[in-house]
């Protein structure tokens, strides 16, 4: 920890730092909304990385202040290339408020949990002063929030359709989901003098233009207007997108706002496991900034001693973003890499022993894909499992079952457990296990990896609820919670099963609410891990609580939309 004090070691925040490093000039000034730490469970830490590694001289601004003098904003200047804006790990909006639209008192990403200290709609409020302090100056956005709002959506606090972020930002260019890969093109290119308007055939990256562009092969939507008079032209936008999101070559969509076209360029193909390899073997010192000193960052702790080891889920629950983010195929990390980091993070002089994550978006989900490629590419299904496990689906266990094993066998780890959910629908059905492996990788997951409590989320008991959010009946639950017992009685362990609730879902109503409380209190379930659904920008279920309609059928759906609603429904969990 001796280092921890050498700022030469991150990627400087203030102009004295930058005057430390004897730089005469800063090619990319980073804002971003979380606190700096530099670890790549950090989006701004990696992205900021990926330009570093490429030569270029990059600072970070972490959660300038918007209400003053914008000194912040002026600190270090005017870069040589451009801006680059990101609201941070979470949709501000999301970290700003509850399910109920209440304000919170903290936020993890802040130094103390402190709250107040980034504006609601961060990447359109710190855009729009980087482009009226500097107008000439290019800002390119990117993260989350502006990745899930790079079309028309659905904004839960506003309750109205807001168009892409483009238009209220001001942003000369979006880079959406995982963008290590449009961040290097984009710098390589600026820095070689091309105007961000010329920027038109980057992969994975979304403009405005009055044009259209000169292509055969596009996904023409309704404009973001017709949206706005007609939630069915809405509710077909949403389908559109997400079988389009959904494939294996996805076209380019083009949305009119106004005098405008928002064209959404087609993502990049997922990375190679060397492509992966490569950004998390940059020398990120995992640790918080010094400027934080003795401050602590709760964010940061829950994650200082884990380990990501793949990206992607094709579970395709219809209220979650992490699809329309990071996509439905996975890409993973090989196995030295995680090792590699493994052994970062035993060097790490606050480390006890313990792993706290092996895990990703859904943890079991590691080096699975479609067996045929070619099937694959026809494909528009949005979730692999739903409504039953795809036949084309290789769910073998047996890697990620040798990785576990592999990390428990290092002398300095004393246990390494699974923190992030796993989907149990991937290796059991109603009638147990799905393979001899799939049991093997339970086996070993119960026995070594549960930190005494296995996190796991069902969701709802309603077969009608769950087959609109894309889940497995609750009987594969109890399937599940009857083989953890075994094995738990077996190994006398004493583990239980902490399964996580949404109230408020599309189709649930008051009856069903009633009906969970019933079920889960007969099961004995501990219901500490529940809350309200909170529609998010480009889900599914998102478009179902604002349309009342299913986007697929036409079906009309009921949702809980007033505030009362939704408070006794929620109630039903105590």
């Amino acid at each position: 920890m001796s280092d921890f004090y050498d700022k030469k070691l991150w990627l400087p925040t203030s102009k004295k730092e930058v005057d430390d490093l004897g730089w005469e000039y800063i090619d990319i000034i980073f804002f971003s909304g979380d606190a700096y730490v530099d670890h790549p469970a950090f989006g701004t830490a990696i992205i900021a990385r990926v330009w570093q590694n490429l030569g270029f001289r990059v600072a970070i601004v972490p959660q300038p202040n918007w209400r003053d003098d914008l000194r912040d904003f002026k600190k270090l200047g005017c870069p040589r290339l451009f801006f680059a804006v990101s609201a941070g790990n979470m949709d501000s909006m999301v970290n700003h408020y509850t399910a109920n639209k209440r304000l919170r008192s903290n936020d993890a990403y802040t130094p103390d949990n402190k709250s107040g200290f980034r504006p609601d709609y961060a990447v359109t409020v710190y855009t729009n002063i980087l482009k009226k302090l500097y107008p000439s100056t290019p800002v390119i956005v990117g993260g989350i929030e502006a990745s899930l709002r790079r079309l028309t959506h659905y904004d839960y606090w506003k309750n109205e359709l807001l168009p892409s972020i483009l238009i209220d930002s001001n942003a000369d260019l979006l880079t959406y989901g995982m963008g290590e890969k449009a961040s290097k093109e984009i710098v390589l290119r600026i820095a070689k003098g091309e105007k961000p308007d010329r920027l038109t055939d980057i992969p994975q990256t979304v403009y405005k233009t009055k044009s259209l562009p000169s292509i055969e092969n596009i996904l023409h939507l309704n404009s973001y207007e017709e949206c706005k008079k007609d939630k069915k032209k809405f509710a077909e936008n949403f389908r559109l997108i997400e079988e389009e999101s959904n494939t294996f070559s996805p076209r380019t969509i083009v949305e009119p706002v106004g005098d405008y076209n928002i064209v959404v360029n087609p993502p990049y193909p997922i990375m190679t496991e060397n492509e992966i390899d490569e950004v998390y073997n940059l020398p990120f010192t995992r640790m918080p900034h010094p400027r934080y000193k003795n401050k602590h960052i709760p964010a940061y702790e829950m994650i200082r001693h884990s380990v990501n080891i793949h990206r992607g889920c094709f579970g395709g629950c219809s209220f979650c973003t992490i699809s329309a983010h990071q996509g439905k195929f996975i890409t993973n990390r090989s196995e030295e890499s995680i090792l590699n980091e493994i052994d970062k993070i035993i060097k790490m002089s606050d480390f006890k022993g313990y792993i706290s994550d092996v895990g990703g978006p859904s943890a079991n989900m590691y080096d699975m894909r479609g067996k045929n490629i070619n099937i694959c590419k026809k494909c528009r299904r949005a979730s692999c499992l739903f409504p039953a496990i795809c036949n084309n689906l290789n769910n073998d266990h047996s890697k990620i079952t040798a990785i576990y094993k592999k990390i428990q066998s290092l002398p300095e780890i004393k246990k390494a457990t699974i923190g992030s959910g796993i989907r149990y629908d991937l290796f059991m059905d109603e009638n147990g296990f799905l393979d001899r492996n799939c049991e093997k990788y339970f086996n070993q997951l119960v026995k070594y990896h549960v930190s005494g409590r296995l996190k796991v989320a069902p969701e709802h008991t309603s077969d009608k609820v769950l087959k609109s959010v894309r889940k497995p009946s609750f009987e594969l639950f109890k399937v599940l919670q009857n083989k953890f017992d075994k094995i738990n009685k077996s190994e006398k362990l004493n583990q239980q099963i902490i399964p996580y609730f949404i109230s408020c879902l599309p189709h649930c109503t008051l009856n069903d609410m009633k009906k969970l409380s019933v079920e889960t209190k007969n099961l004995r379930l501990n219901l500490e891990q529940v809350q309200a659904f909170t529609p998010t920008p480009m889900t599914l279920a998102s478009a179902i609580y604002y349309t009342e309609t299913d986007p697929y059928t036409g079906e009309k759906v009921f949702v809980a939309r007033t505030a009362e609603e939704r408070k006794k429904q929620t109630k039903q969990f105590f």
